[in-house]
């Protein structure tokens, strides 16, 4: 083994003696997870965009780390990725920013971007997609299939942006069937499958026939609808049909490798810079899943057609008149909540059940 070693050490040598030595990846790339990249969800969704950028530039490695908890264990998987050459660093939880706007504070040459961050620094950029309009389409076919007329979303926390997208389900699922209500259970995390078939469970049991889910991964709550012969909606990855083939409605999935491509692509040349990047259905960073057998021909068409209105600026997912679920006048005839300003949408409109707070 000694010898094999030396001859191996000394071909190298030989190789970079007459300059052609092992070639070196253009870029490394390194990304962390906050959980595992097989959840069929918010992770997996993030390194499926990593293997498109890897396919796209085959040039550019890639160091992958899975489960870092957020704070300081996050901080030294970053520093580490740095220490082995990364020049481009995406740390893909939201609990990641403030350490690795500390890191970047550190390394000011590395690159980083963060999803969701509300706060930049000089070289490191964010992004995110907007979801409200894709969850209204989602409510529209939820508002057909339904035949009980009471849909459950379980929910991670009550945060705004996660309030808006279940305030657009519920306004489409009501534009095609007025009697729908939305019940929302909170688990206050964003993975806990004991709790996630909790919320899942008590929502069916209070006559829900159709869950939705804003958690990291969706299947506990797509595979409890499925064994209850409910229907679902999905959350993160497109994939997340297989784990409800008969009662599967849609879904949404971000779709970031064209994103991560880009990204790779300007560190490599030099154009990178700080900016806040806002993706919707209307571009490659958000993707509707296919529609499932429950979804008939006829719905899906209006659901099409009411894509295109969206898109062209024709309709709005929240339009006056517009009422919370306490009653008080939210938007007059006519306004509208810019999508821009979510982070500012702290209730829930009339017909969702549930507290904000």
């Amino acid at each position: 083994m000694k010898a094999r070693a030396s001859v191996a050490t000394l071909i190298v040598a030989l190789l970079v003696w007459v300059g052609i030595a092992p070639a070196q990846p253009k870029l490394i790339v390194g990304i962390l997870h906050i959980g595992s990249i097989a959840d069929a969800g918010y992770n997996q969704a993030h390194a499926e965009g990593i293997q498109v950028m890897k396919r796209n530039l085959p040039e550019v490695e890639v160091i992958e780390v899975e489960n870092v908890p957020e704070g300081a264990d996050a901080e030294r998987v970053m520093e580490s990725m740095i220490k082995r050459g990364a020049r481009l660093v995406i740390p893909a939880s939201f609990g990641y920013l403030e350490p690795a706007l500390r890191v970047a504070q550190r390394y000011p040459e590395v690159k980083f971007a963060h999803p969701g961050g509300y706060k930049r620094a000089p070289n490191l950029t964010t992004y995110w997609a907007s979801t409200p309009e894709a969850f209204y389409l989602l409510g529209m076919a939820a508002g057909k299939v339904t035949r009980t007329n009471k849909v459950g979303y379980v929910v991670a926390l009550p945060i705004s942006f996660f309030l808006a997208n279940v305030n657009a389900f519920e306004l489409g699922a009501r534009a095609v069937n007025p009697k729908v209500e939305t019940r929302v259970v909170f688990t206050g995390t964003f993975l806990d499958p004991a709790k996630e078939a909790t919320a899942a469970n008590a929502l069916l049991d209070q006559g829900a026939d159709v869950l939705g889910v804003i958690v990291d991964s969706p299947i506990t709550v797509v595979q409890t609808a499925e064994k209850r012969g409910a229907y679902s909606v999905g959350y993160h990855y497109l994939g997340a049909q297989k784990f409800a083939p008969k009662g599967w409605i849609s879904g949404i999935a971000f779709t970031w490798g064209n994103l991560y491509t880009r990204f790779a692509r300007q560190v490599m040349d030099g154009s990178f810079k700080s900016e806040n990047i806002l993706g919707s259905l209307n571009d490659d960073l958000l993707a509707m899943a296919p529609f499932g057998p429950a979804v008939p021909a006829e719905t899906a068409g209006l659901i099409n057609a009411k894509r295109q209105e969206l898109a062209a600026g024709k309709a709005h997912p929240f339009q006056g008149p517009l009422k919370d679920n306490t009653g008080a006048e939210r938007l007059k005839a006519g306004e509208v909540f810019p999508l821009t300003d979510l982070g500012k949408m702290n209730w829930l409109v009339e017909g969702v059940v549930g507290q904000p707070r």
